[in-house]
């Protein structure tokens, strides 16, 4: 059996994975904040600084990213969910700095980086790799699309130094990862749920269809859709953090009173959208807004918040009050940066009001599935559900009603996926 590198490149975490030849599995860890962790962050932060009287741009990614980020005075170019571009036509490349880079160099920076670092941490040398993918990526409308996507992701791996990689489906390598604590067969029902899209797969797995050997008739179906944990946390913007950056309030405009503009909340939402107004037309507007609002000081707020690109400080908030309401029936959202301090309560109930047309989508995609499949729910042996998302207890019920909660089983939430691909690796010859 040989060696293999299983990497689980995600909108918002990434992990990979080394499979030994005798099939023995290891993650790569990292250290991060006197800690370590196996969630190495999608993101990259860039600054510039002076080499011996010239310009130079550095960059770094992951925990030591966000490392640099927060210890930096005057704060450089925070870049997250670069993953939720890949099928975006009008995004070649982006400036920073005075330079553009292109969405595969930038990807590449990342991918690099967790090459490096695992190499050195696995005492190998990393040139392949089995390589997750979604069902469909975030915004691909059409096959020709999600092939234009995973091209650029290819390139990216290929940008940074990787010589051949092999795409496999995101819950795929969730089902070899569940399959590896079998000791009988199953048909099951995978869940990966990741920051940009929830996918699903109807697979046969277990010890006796290694003994046969795979067949395509193993997978019974496949499906997703690009809704998931960042679709959640735009509700949570939305309607705790939004109004009262300005959202909702008026301007002046020739004795009139008019809307302040939506769009500009719209990025707010999106993590990898929010650095995009720090741009000077953007900022430039917003101060001619602030000039005329009814209500200037949320859009100095505002202002002040995309200025200083407190976008991952918001993002922690978000993300802290989403866990305790996996928890709790209540908790209470709090964000402070100095300009803004924000503490709200917020009920269970009212969150999965906010998010119910994103979990009827995901009910949706799943009916589909099982209807397209053919499969009814009372033979399908057990859900298994990963990612970050599947903690959320709305979801969890959905999978509850159908299969019962005796037949749900959890794994990692962000390494289930890079250990199933490497196991997936080790089989290949």
């Amino acid at each position: 059996m040989p060696s293999a590198i299983g990497i689980d490149f995600g909108t918002t975490n990434s992990s990979i994975a080394y499979a030994n030849d005798a099939g023995e599995v290891a993650l790569a860890h990292f250290p991060y904040l006197g800690e370590v962790t196996a969630a190495y962050r999608s993101l990259l932060y860039l600054e510039q600084v002076k080499e011996r009287g010239v310009n130079a741009l550095k960059s770094w990614s992951g925990p030591e990213g966000i490392e640099h980020y927060l210890s930096a005075d005057h704060k450089g170019r925070l870049i997250q969910s670069l993953k939720s571009f890949l099928s975006n036509r009008n995004l070649s490349s982006t400036e920073v700095f005075g330079r553009r880079y292109t969405l595969e160099e930038l990807i590449a920076r990342i991918l690099r980086d967790l090459r490096e670092k695992a190499s050195a941490q696995f005492g190998v040398p990393i040139s392949t790799a089995v390589v997750g993918r979604p069902v469909r990526f975030v915004g691909a409308e059409t096959k020709e699309e999600d092939r234009f996507a995973e091209s650029r992701l290819r390139m990216a791996f290929k940008t940074a130094g990787y010589e051949s990689v092999q795409f496999e489906f995101e819950p795929i390598a969730a089902a070899h990862y569940y399959e590896s604590t079998l000791d009988h067969d199953e048909l099951i029902l995978i869940g990966d749920f990741g920051g940009g899209t929830s996918d699903f797969s109807l697979v046969r797995v277990g010890p006796g269809v290694r003994r046969r050997g795979r067949s395509a008739a193993d997978l019974l179906g496949n499906a997703g859709v690009g809704v998931a944990g960042d679709s959640f946390d735009a509700k949570l913007i939305r309607h705790l953090v939004s109004p009262a950056l300005g959202a909702g309030t008026d301007m002046h405009s020739m004795k009139r009173l008019l809307p302040i503009p939506a769009w500009v909340y719209g990025k707010l939402e999106r993590w990898h959208h929010l650095s995009f107004l720090r741009a000077k037309d953007v900022m430039d507007l917003l101060t001619r807004i602030k000039t005329d609002a009814v209500e200037p000081q949320k859009i100095a707020a505002l202002i002040h918040l995309i200025k200083e690109d407190l976008g991952y400080q918001l993002h922690q908030s978000v993300q802290a009050v989403k866990y305790e309401l996996s928890d709790n029936a209540a908790a209470t959202f709090h964000y402070s940066d100095g300009a803004v301090n924000l503490t709200s309560k917020v009920k269970r109930s009212s969150f999965e009001n906010w998010i119910s047309a994103e979990l009827k989508q995901i009910e949706s995609c799943l009916d589909s599935l099982l209807k397209a499949s053919g499969v009814h729910p009372r033979d399908v042996d057990a859900a298994f559900l990963t990612g970050g998302t599947s903690f959320v207890p709305a979801v969890k019920r959905i999978f509850a009603t159908r299969f019962g909660e005796e037949r749900i089983r959890t794994g990692n939430q962000f390494t289930s996926v890079a250990w199933g691909l490497a196991l997936k690796g080790s089989t290949l010859g």
